[in-house]
């Protein structure tokens, strides 16, 4: 079965919207766009690059797939696997696109996005795409959290977990922190959530 892997820049109180630059999204009034350029330094470019060089097709929301549409076509040598990718977009507006191959999804985002988890292929990859991204919490089709989290807060902003988020537990399977603070891990599912009393040792 294909996993859903999500891969988010996000701020300490869990914002994800807008990190790349100060036009990218600024719905809901947001004016702190652009908000991960200071951190940027070797050790988390090389994190990236080792992600976005791994087999993937894509699962987005329409927003960004329309931020990205113009962009990626035009800048083939940063990233040559976002053109080839199968690009899977939730969306109730967009039928088609020049940038292929992509493929719109509509009605049960939820049920079809189970389904194409079962179907062949390279894992499914999420960028950004905040609003889709509570669509699959809510409904458990989440399997990994690829998160850099940065030493900021926005106090405003689309965040990763808001509400309807299930209770979920998660292991670590990989963890590291850049020269500029920024903690860059991986969460992987690890079944429903345990409760106890706490013990003092």
């Amino acid at each position: 079965m294909r996993k859903i892997i999500v891969l988010e820049h996000i701020s300490l109180d869990g914002v994800i919207q807008a990190p790349g630059g100060p036009e990218e999204d600024t719905s809901g009034g947001f004016a702190h766009g652009g908000w991960i350029a200071p951190y940027a330094d070797e050790i988390l470019g090389t994190a990236l690059r080792r992600q976005m060089n791994l087999p993937f097709d894509l699962l987005l929301g329409r927003t960004t797939f329309e931020i990205w549409e113009p962009y990626w076509p035009q800048h083939a040598d940063a990233w040559p696997g976002v053109n080839t990718a199968a690009k899977y977009v939730a969306s109730n507006t967009r039928t088609s696109s020049q940038w292929q191959p992509s493929l719109f999804l509509s009605g049960d985002i939820a049920e079809k996005v189970a389904n194409i988890k079962q179907q062949p292929g390279p894992d499914l990859h999420v960028w950004g795409s905040g609003h889709l991204l509570q669509t699959l919490i809510r409904h458990d089709l989440v399997d990994t959290f690829w998160l850099m989290m940065y030493p900021v807060t926005m106090g405003s902003g689309k965040r990763l977990f808001a509400d309807g988020t299930l209770p979920m537990a998660f292991k670590v399977t990989e963890s590291t922190v850049t020269s500029k603070g920024v903690i860059v891990v991986n969460y992987e599912r690890a079944g429903t959530m345990t409760k106890g009393n706490y013990e003092k040792s």
